[in-house]
């Protein structure tokens, strides 16, 4: 049998993050954000151990009726909306809450043939220019909104900051008095922290949090590692040792010869690649996990194998557990090795990885 890449999610380290966070988010309710598979984690699963959060968040129509297809009857957010009839239909039908950012849904919703009634939640655009209805517009699509056929169960409001990772940022602060001042007067629910704020030393407040990569147990701060906000890592990216060869001095290892053994080396392959979604950016001296010491890669990721030079480690052999993040080894120092965030990796994990639950 070949060997198998493995992401093994901790669910007591899940549980544990959902616990922070909600300390954290003093009283307000949490819209605990699966989508993108949950970052990697795995939708359905991941879903089911986070049951304990007031609603789960997917970006898309098709997340959500995969929870719904899995028996999850948890309130649902999509928070990229609708962008049809039809797929505003088959949201109203399993009771998803809609994320309302663009005129043409508020249309939507107008002509809906068969009226329901659900928690819309009205995205503002505070300086982010992505999605939302701009502030000098909110008004109207209010208006709109509350003479819909059957009114909304309940209107709230929310934002998103375009640098919250930031923890001393001017634009949190620019986008909070936009904020303040669109909303002012009204009296609905209101959403802005994701993980970033939440953390984050600008306090922004409200009666909804939507937390994402905290909950997997990663850091969104360059700053900050994901033990000093009290997180744990749910994930740890896991292979084995497939071959141990024996590399002279002078000699290369890998694609393109980048890597040259300064001396006798031993070179453990590991079964791994950019296959499964290690990134291929990673260079040599990257560290990974061998019997639980650091080593370092040897020469470029190739799609389905890396070379460790594990030189230094006592008896390495065919077989040995090779991890290339988790709990020794946080996703976030892997990313800046990269050149990227945490949420790009772990996003990034191909289908041939096979996911286990602890």
């Amino acid at each position: 049998m070949s060997a198998a890449v493995r992401a093994v999610i901790d669910t007591g380290a899940l549980r544990h993050n959902l616990g922070v966070i909600r300390q954290r988010a003093r009283g307000a309710r949490i819209a605990a954000v699966v989508k993108a598979n949950a970052y990697g984690h795995g939708l359905v699963a991941t879903s089911q151990v986070l049951l304990a959060a007031d609603a789960l968040a997917v970006a898309r129509l098709e997340e959500g009726l995969a929870l719904r297809a899995a028996g999850i009857t948890r309130p649902i957010l999509l928070l990229e909306g609708v962008n049809s009839a039809q797929q505003l239909e088959q949201a109203m039908q399993q009771g998803f809450e809609l994320v309302v950012h663009d005129r043409l849904q508020v249309e939507l919703l107008e002509q809906l043939a068969t009226p329901r009634s659900c928690a819309l939640w009205i995205k503002i655009d505070t300086g982010l220019n992505r999605l939302g209805v701009r502030p000098r517009e909110l008004a109207d699509v209010l208006e709109r909104v509350r003479r819909l056929p059957v009114p909304p169960l309940e209107i709230r409001l929310l934002t998103h900051l375009a640098c919250a990772d930031e923890r001393h940022s001017d634009m949190t602060e620019q986008q909070l008095a936009v904020f303040k001042e669109a909303t002012r007067g009204l009296h609905h629910p209101v959403s802005i922290a994701s993980s970033a704020s939440l953390f984050g030393d600008v306090p922004v407040g409200g009666d909804w949090v939507r937390p994402g990569l905290a909950l997997y147990g990663a850091s969104p701060f360059a700053d900050r590692s994901a033990a000093e906000l009290g997180l744990r890592p749910v994930m740890s990216l896991e292979t084995e040792v497939i071959a141990v060869r024996q590399v002279q001095r002078g000699e290369t290892v890998g694609y393109g010869a980048t890597w040259r053994a300064a001396r006798d080396c031993v070179i453990a392959i590991a079964a791994v690649g950019y296959g499964d979604g290690l990134p291929r950016s990673l260079p040599s001296g990257t560290p990974v996990l061998v019997h639980g010491q650091r080593a370092p890669l040897a020469g470029r990721v190739s799609m389905d194998m890396i070379a460790v030079d594990a030189t230094a480690l006592p008896q390495v052999a065919t077989g040995a557990r090779v991890v290339l993040w988790g709990q020794e080894l946080p996703v976030e120092e892997i990313a800046r090795w990269a050149g990227t965030i945490p949420y790009e990796l772990l996003c990034g994990l191909s289908q041939r990885v096979q996911l286990e639950l602890r």
